[in-house]
């Protein structure tokens, strides 16, 4: 890794976190926005937030009945929308120092485990602060950024005396830089790619955002789309071992009482087929009294990939089961491994928060990177200015419309810029541009040029 790059991050983790318009040259600090919103962090919800999800509830009640309300892409006003864009907003690594260290233990067991560490940590957005709504995304608008953390986190399933893995480079307490890119690659159906890197730690994650959401009345029922079949997560060092990572469907209530909260019921699957191991990850439904428990339990075992058909926890058999996994999904989470009388903690999400990012400076973007093309817009939201803010918006959002008009017209396609076109299997490929631009956040550089085949 660069250390004069190393440097110059460390110095931007601690700069002014606006992203109001840089007046200073581009190699200046990148900013740097909170991962949680303060308002939205509050206990206390004002008259204003109340008066929010009254608006909100009247607008959904028009969509009861459409099959996919995520489809249609309804534009709200100013005033009900987070001042954050989609791609930035959606992300898996609120917790990158987890993800990074899923494969430090040599057995594949804890490498397993580490994977479900990661994945308990990635929406800790939604533990910690309210849901919101973040600004649709344009076709071919994109996100970048980085993370640096310390590698810092303990293997599981190892020896604690034991220094390091033979094969790996000895990163233990030292900086490590992650990176992540994703561009909206569809609009009729909304579906964005995105590829997350760590070369120094050879592990990448990738996959594609897409979601359906019905409103039933009383929640929007939220569930991953036919293009999003999950993230997939790869060690390079373990000869390409993949884990895919497929997401539950959600719920979001609330907005009755005017409270807005997620709840899970149902069951998603971590698979590795070179290892032949699987996780089944049951998040159970709470009951119509009491405290919301957020309770999840779950198994790992030994299953064959070439024919599995297990699906449910009270279906695998004793003698396949490695561990056992079970807690809350909003705090502690831990496992079990046969034999043993006691649980083993996995994860406590108690103390935890959503690590914060570093992005370019916005005199370092490109007119369709996501803070400034969304700039004016979330500037004059954040003072309050929601005229102003929707006027901006929905010329931002008509301008798109006729963009699409003047492609159809002309027969011009459009392809996106990053990732290759054409995937199927839920694995988007990096494009050429896709790679150097990753590369170039390995190294620091934020500069970019225009591309002349977006034509978003």
């Amino acid at each position: 890794m660069n250390t004069s790059s190393s440097r110059e991050q460390s110095s931007h983790r601690s700069a002014n976190a606006s992203p109001a318009p840089s007046t200073t040259p581009s190699s200046e600090t990148p900013e740097k926005p909170e991962s949680i919103p303060t308002a939205y962090l509050s206990d206390k919800a004002g008259t204003d937030d109340s008066s929010k999800l009254k608006t909100f509830l009247g607008i959904l009640r028009k969509f009861i009945g459409v099959s996919d309300i995520a489809s249609v892409r309804f534009s709200l006003p100013s005033q009900l929308l987070e001042p954050t864009p989609n791609l930035e907003y959606w992300n898996y690594l609120d917790r990158p120092e987890t993800f990074i260290s899923v494969d430090d233990s040599d057995e594949p067991l804890g490498r397993m485990l580490a994977v479900l560490r990661f994945w308990f940590t990635k929406d800790l957005k939604y533990i910690k602060g309210k849901p919101c709504k973040p600004y649709n995304s344009t076709l071919g608008e994109f996100f970048r950024c980085n993370w640096e953390v310390e590698d810092s986190t303990p293997p599981i399933l190892e020896d604690e005396k034991k220094e390091t893995i033979g094969h790996h480079i000895d990163t233990k307490g030292k900086p490590v830089r992650i990176s992540y890119l994703t561009e909206q690659t569809s609009h009729h159906p909304p579906v964005s790619a995105f590829y997350i890197d760590c070369p120094v730690k050879g592990i990448s994650a990738r996959g594609f955002d897409q979601i359906t959401a019905k409103f039933t009345g009383t929640s929007v029922k939220v569930a991953p789309g036919a293009h999003n079949l999950g993230i997939f997560l790869n060690l390079k060092s373990r000869n390409n071992e993949e884990y895919q990572m497929t997401h539950p469907i959600a719920s979001l209530g609330g907005i009755i009482r005017g409270s807005l909260s997620i709840s899970v019921a149902d069951t998603c699957f971590v698979t590795c087929p070179r290892t032949k191991q699987k996780c089944i990850l049951e998040y159970l439904e709470e009951s119509w009294l009491g405290k919301t428990q957020n309770r999840v339990k779950g198994v790992v075992f030994s299953y064959d990939p070439t024919n599995d058909k297990t699906n449910r926890i009270r279906d695998v058999h004793e003698s396949d089961i490695l561990a056992r996994v079970e807690g809350c999904w909003h705090e502690t989470v831990s496992y079990q491994l046969p034999g043993a009388k006691e649980f083993t903690p996995l994860i406590d999400l108690r103390p935890l928060m959503p690590t914060a990012k570093i992005v370019p400076p916005i005199t370092s973007q490109l007119p369709n990177e996501s803070q400034r093309f969304w700039q004016q817009v979330t500037t004059n939201i954040k003072e309050k200015r929601f005229q102003e803010a929707t006027k901006q918006k929905t010329e931002l959002e008509e301008r798109q419309r006729e963009k699409a008009k003047d492609r159809e017209k002309t027969g011009n396609e459009w392809h996106p810029r990053f990732f290759k076109e054409g995937s199927k299997d839920g694995r988007p490929e990096l494009s050429e541009d896709g790679v150097k631009t990753l590369e170039g956040l390995q190294a620091g550089i934020w500069e970019l040029k225009e591309s002349e085949v977006t034509g978003a």
